[in-house]
């Protein structure tokens, strides 16, 4: 099972690195120097994916984040050039089918090479700007039946999937900052996935986050990479979590408070991961724990990371879930492969008598591509609809 595994490891991207050499330089023959710059770039790329990664996490975060980020973007051009190439081989076999005479066919696999690379730098130039623009704040009315009137324009700003880490910094936690303040939310919620690393690493990128202020607090929930962030997973969410609570930060942990406006009150309730269960140590998503004892004639809005956890909410009667998980599939046209694992890639759903809002993400995880599917902060609104 290891050799199967190091071989697919080892393997795979060797296969897929040879393949782009073979269509994009092999095949159209390109000329000299052309022939030995481009096939020294797709081995470095090949090489550096590894080696930047795993060498980028023993440099400071800022110098990571310019070591990883050529390396983390060529994960991303490598789909869409595969993509593109797919295409092409479609139309080689037709000219094979037809009999091309071998100046044609050049003339033909050239084209097919330069269209697709110069199509995978169009798509780098539109998803790298989408993905390190300012994430647009996206406003969302919610009509909740148990909601009291005087509770009526309530607002949360919703935070979500950010990865502070590989490729985004503490810059971007300073803007971040800046902007989740001015929407003047009642409440913030952050709803998991907020780093790619330890805390070790990363506390100076996201101490500005000690900055946001609502008036009714600050909540978080976890999300699937906090339990990623060292060689034991559930420590180092733990880690996380006490830095966070140090920030002034209400981590929900399968816990519940009520929120309370002139004398007019709801509930929220967070969620662990839907994944935490398998790190041990007491973590693990309990929703009937967090509701136990509650009014049910109180509304209840619900954090929970990801969308696989709505159903089971629903059931029980939540007035609004909160999710992230998805980033809305990130990179067209992955939004398809998410739906093949859940129907809540993205948006605004109502599940029997449930609502339940799948944000695309505040930052990105990954490739620093954004295709089709910007980064939010969500400005939910609640909406007495009784």
């Amino acid at each position: 099972m290891l050799f199967w595994v190091l071989g697919m490891m080892i393997g795979l991207p060797i296969a897929v690195h040879y393949y782009l050499w073979a269509r994009l330089v092999r095949d159209p023959q390109l000329p000299q120097p052309w022939f030995l710059i481009a096939t020294v770039v797709i081995v470095a790329m090949g090489v550096g994916i590894p080696v930047g990664f795993l060498g980028g996490q023993a440099l400071p975060a800022r110098l990571t984040q310019i070591a990883i980020f050529p390396f983390a973007l060529w994960m991303g051009l490598v789909f869409y050039l595969i993509l593109g190439l797919w295409i092409g081989d479609l139309v080689r076999l037709g000219s094979s089918l037809a009999g091309f005479d071998p100046a044609r066919r050049l003339f033909l696999l050239r084209g097919i090479a330069g269209t697709v690379a110069a199509g995978t730098g169009l798509v780098a130039v539109a998803g790298i700007r989408s993905a390190l623009h300012r994430p647009e704040v996206r406003t969302v009315d919610v009509p909740l039946a148990k909601l009291p009137k005087a509770l009526d324009g309530f607002t949360i700003a919703q935070l979500t999937d950010i990865h502070f880490g590989n490729t985004i910094g503490r810059d971007f936690a300073v803007d971040l900052v800046a902007r989740t303040n001015a929407i003047g939310a009642d409440l913030i919620a952050i709803t998991g996935d907020l780093i790619d690393g330890s805390v070790g690493h990363l506390k100076d990128v996201v101490d500005p986050l000690r900055g946001l202020k609502a008036p009714h607090g600050v909540f978080f929930v976890t999300g699937n990479h906090e339990y990623y962030a060292g060689s034991d997973g559930a420590a180092g969410a733990d880690e996380w979590l006490a830095l966070l609570r140090g920030f002034g930060v209400t981590v929900l942990r399968n816990e519940r408070v009520a929120i309370e406006r002139e004398g007019a009150a709801f509930d929220l309730a967070g969620v662990d991961d839907w994944s935490a269960h398998q790190f041990g140590h007491g973590h693990g998503a309990d929703l009937a724990k967090a509701l136990r004892g509650r009014d049910d004639t109180r509304e209840l809005v619900l954090l929970a990371h990801q969308p696989r956890q709505i159903p089971a909410a629903a059931a029980a009667g939540t007035g609004l879930v909160l999710s992230g998980h998805t980033h809305g599939g990130q990179i067209w046209p992955f939004r398809f492969v998410v739906r093949m694992f859940t129907p809540y890639v993205s948006g605004l759903f109502q599940v029997q008598d449930t609502w339940a809002y799948v944000s695309r993400g505040t930052g990105y995880f990954g490739p620093p591509l954004r295709v089709a599917e910007p980064s939010e902060i969500t400005k939910i609104v609640l909406r007495s609809a009784s």
